[in-house]
């Protein structure tokens, strides 16, 4: 009869390219599971590199700093078994392989199948797929090795059924999206249940640029229950034991399906202090308007990196009313900011006046209201250059969708907390952030939002209301709807027509703007390529 099997689950925020640095976290983590018991310590896909690599993947010390690593990755592992991802030359071909090390040698190696090449995946441009499954004996346990994609695909779950798998374990760098881990434990519910084996899924955490690694890993028995649930968003280590009785915890378990503005509130600070810390800013300076996409992001970096590392300025031009600069000031205060209020009308006179001769005869229209915003980037990059701390951009995706934003103004910065996340969330997250503790005046919420670059300006006088419009850009960009599908879904061909033609027409100024954190099925960005110069007609 076999011995009991312990497995310990490790979710870990890994540094792209840092090889040597993650190398450290595996072989420490590894020795700490082994001295609590466990037999077996899984991590996450391409944990040697940190997930995605891109083009790090094509250096040709690569492979030479990959053998160094897993040769101590190999001396570490005498007392506990150790399964990783990591990339292998094979030839002239490049591999996402996992593979298990005991007592000092490697006794599994397996090249994932499935290789993705949709959305933020590119993993056709650099790897060669696999074919063969992978099971190796571990203390008379028969264990599969399978990496992310494949799972979503019976091929590789029937061929490990198939060569007698007990236990098949799921190496992943799985990226956050709303909605995402309840289609992850339904998809690992079904194998085991199909199949009779139960199964571990080990993702990784942390930010990594625009993508979100939510961990959130978990174990489902042979009957298809989730026996352990690891957090979301923090490193974490738990542990399972397999025997002839079936799949069981010996960790404590989270809840399985945390609340959703909860989960996408988490997502944004993750996102926002990995960027910050992992680039070794000294902290964030943004522009605290007194509407709600500044204080949303405020509060989001507060929380992400503290509030001694972040700065807020509030910079006022003749259109800005006293309640924002009232809303501002008090929200800047409970939240324990640096703050100060620099008037922007001194240097939009300059420029006026310099360009008087060239706007001679012209009427006043948008160019006005761009150079306030303009003025506005050049006082928060000029402070971000003497100081160290990289500008935070407040804009949200509704904006971003219709360009409804300044170059050189609003979108300069390092780096968009809210880029992906639409206006109504925009308020529905500020609203959950309050149940938390309430550091956002609610009359930021309960007012219709304004750029505030013209009197008595409101941002509906020249877009349909946020629900509608939010409602249209998700149908267009996410489930890529044609005009007419989506007039047909009931909305107003006049809104849908004008709606799309701005998206289109407005992908230059998305070229150009900031990366920032993703947490929709389709961001800007990787996961939406549209040629800026095109004749496409968004009706047909």
């Amino acid at each position: 009869m076999s011995q009991s099997l312990t497995i310990a689950l490790a979710q870990e925020n890994f540094l792209v390219g840092d090889i040597d640095g993650n190398a450290a976290i595996i072989v420490n983590a590894a020795a700490q599971a082994g001295k609590n018991g466990a037999h077996l310590i899984v991590f996450s896909e391409l944990a040697l590199t940190g997930y995605p690599p891109e083009d790090l993947l094509l250096r040709p010390s690569l492979q030479p700093r990959t053998e160094q690593a897993l040769a101590r990755i190999a001396a570490a592992s005498q007392h506990i078994a150790i399964a990783i991802g990591y990339p292998w030359q094979d030839g002239s071909q490049l591999l996402n392989c996992a593979g298990i090390w005991y007592q000092g040698k490697q006794i599994a190696h397996y090249a994932k199948q499935h290789l993705p090449n949709y959305q933020v995946f590119d993993e056709q441009r650099y790897f060669r797929a696999g074919s063969e499954p992978c099971v190796v004996d571990l203390l008379g346990h028969k264990v599969a090795l399978t990496v992310c994609e494949d799972v979503w695909h019976p091929g590789p779950v029937e061929q490990a059924a198939a060569a007698g798998a007990e236990l098949i374990l799921n190496l992943n760098a799985s990226p956050f999206h709303t909605g995402k881990q309840e289609e992850r434990q339904q998809l690992m519910q079904q194998h085991a249940q199909r199949h009779g084996i139960p199964l571990l899924y080990v993702n990784q955490v942390g930010g990594q640029d625009e993508l979100v690694f939510d961990g959130a890993s978990f174990a489902v028995s042979a009957s298809g229950d989730t026996v352990l649930q690891l957090p979301a968003y923090e490193p974490a280590v738990a542990c399972v034991q397999l025997d002839q009785d079936g799949l069981r915890a010996l960790s404590d378990s989270v809840p399985a399906h945390e609340d959703e503005l909860a989960s996408l509130y988490q997502a944004l600070v993750t996102g926002v202090r990995d960027y910050v810390n992992k680039n070794r800013f000294r902290g964030v300076i943004l522009g605290l308007s007194g509407g709600i996409d500044s204080a949303l992001t405020l509060a989001v970096a507060v929380d992400a990196i503290g509030a001694e590392r972040v700065k807020a300025v509030m910079m006022p031009f003749a259109y800005t009313s006293d309640m924002s600069k009232e809303d501002a000031a008090e929200q800047a205060q409970t939240m324990g900011v640096a703050y100060q209020s620099i008037s922007i009308e001194p240097m939009y006179r300059e420029f006026m006046t310099a360009l008087a001769p060239e706007f001679a005869g012209l009427p006043v229209d948008t160019t006005e209201e761009n150079l306030q915003s303009r003025c506005r980037g050049v006082l928060l990059m000029a402070i971000s250059n003497k100081t160290g701390y990289m500008v935070l951009t407040t804009g949200n995706k509704s904006e971003m969708a219709v360009g409804y934003a300044t170059l050189y103004g609003d979108m300069a910065g390092g780096y968009g907390a809210l880029k992906d996340v639409y206006k109504t969330k925009v308020f529905a997250l500020a609203e959950y952030r309050n149940t938390i503790a309430p550091v956002i005046p609610q009359r930021v919420i309960d007012r219709p939002p304004s750029a505030e670059l013209a009197p008595d300006q409101v941002d509906e006088d020249s877009l349909p209301p946020y629900p509608v419009l939010d409602a249209i850009l998700e149908s267009y960009i996410e489930d890529d709807m044609s005009a007419e599908a989506i007039i047909a879904a009931g909305f107003a061909r006049d809104d849908v027509m004008r709606v799309l033609r701005l998206v289109d027409v407005n992908e230059y100024k998305r070229r150009q703007a900031p990366i920032g954190v993703r947490v929709t099925r389709k961001g800007f960005g990787r996961d939406r390529r549209y040629p800026v110069t095109n004749g496409w007609k968004a009706g047909i």
